[in-house]
């Protein structure tokens, strides 16, 4: 079974103080952590976006 991973919204700074914790696949962190990160904090939809969040997926506690 492929380790689940995770993003934690805390862990950006936010103005909102977004408290959003995201685990799943590697596949699934990402698609619903850049829908997310668009639809609620007014991110676009970049190859940089998607670098940065790449980076700060950690292996989920399950």
């Amino acid at each position: 079974m492929a380790q689940r991973k995770a993003a934690d919204c805390r862990l950006f700074p936010s103005e909102k103080n977004c408290s959003l914790y995201i685990s799943g696949t590697e596949d699934e962190v990402m698609d619903a952590s850049i829908q997310h990160a668009v639809s609620a904090h007014g991110h676009q939809d970049t190859p940089e976006l998607r670098k940065e969040l790449q980076e700060f997926l950690k292996d989920a506690s399950d």
